[in-house]
């Protein structure tokens, strides 16, 4: 996959970034942890080529139309009709509808300010959309979310290859487990939420 995405930059330039991270929230196996840090790496490999803001940018332009695509099916189909498509079609994207459900909770949990925390959070990123989609969040407040959250998480990455040099493959190594525990920290948090709320509802 490394090979691939090394050469679509190399060929397609900012339009290749673009189009990586549109894939990746369309297909979340791609990981936008390889994408940016090597392109971050390339723009200074290579200033003549790429420059870091137009990198960053672009990075920016394919995760935004990305978050669009899992927003208009949860607006127009429904959480029960997207879970048993999810069931049934979603192991090539590795979603279930399992995954659909457990977004919506959160959503319903946190509000409009998930869309802006999901960005940054790799596994929650793609489908944060889909309840937002769902709850008919409108569409100016969740591009203005999406914008901001994948600002912050595109540029992280970017400035982290850039920085890093040769060496941005240590981006995603490193990166892994801790989104690990970031997505592990949500889960605990939604269940410790779920608890307490039982516990008032048994009180009344």
């Amino acid at each position: 996959m490394l090979e691939w995405i090394t050469n679509t930059i190399n060929s397609l330039g900012y339009w290749g970034i673009a189009l990586l991270m549109f894939l990746e929230n369309v297909f979340p196996p791609i990981p936008s942890e390889l994408i940016m840090p090597l392109a971050g790496f390339t723009a200074r490999a290579t200033p003549e080529k790429l420059n870091v803001i137009g990198v960053f940018f672009a990075g920016l332009l394919g995760s935004v139309l990305g978050a669009l695509i899992w927003y208009y099916p949860g607006k127009f189909l429904g959480e029960q009709r997207l879970r048993a498509w999810a069931d049934k079609y979603g192991k090539w994207l590795t979603i279930s509808g399992k995954d659909i459900t457990k977004a919506k909770r959160w959503f319903d949990q946190q509000g409009s300010k998930a869309v802006l925390i999901g960005r940054l959070v790799p596994g929650v990123r793609t489908l944060i959309s889909v309840p937002a989609g769902i709850s008919n969040m409108h569409l100016l407040p969740f591009l203005i979310y999406s914008t901001l959250g994948s600002a912050a998480w595109v540029g992280l990455l970017t400035y982290s290859g850039y920085a890093l040099g040769s060496q941005y493959e240590l981006v995603d190594k490193y990166l892994a487990p801790v989104s690990k525990i970031v997505l592990a920290s949500i889960i605990l948090a939604f269940v410790v939420w779920v608890i307490k709320r039982k516990r008032k509802n048994r009180k009344r």
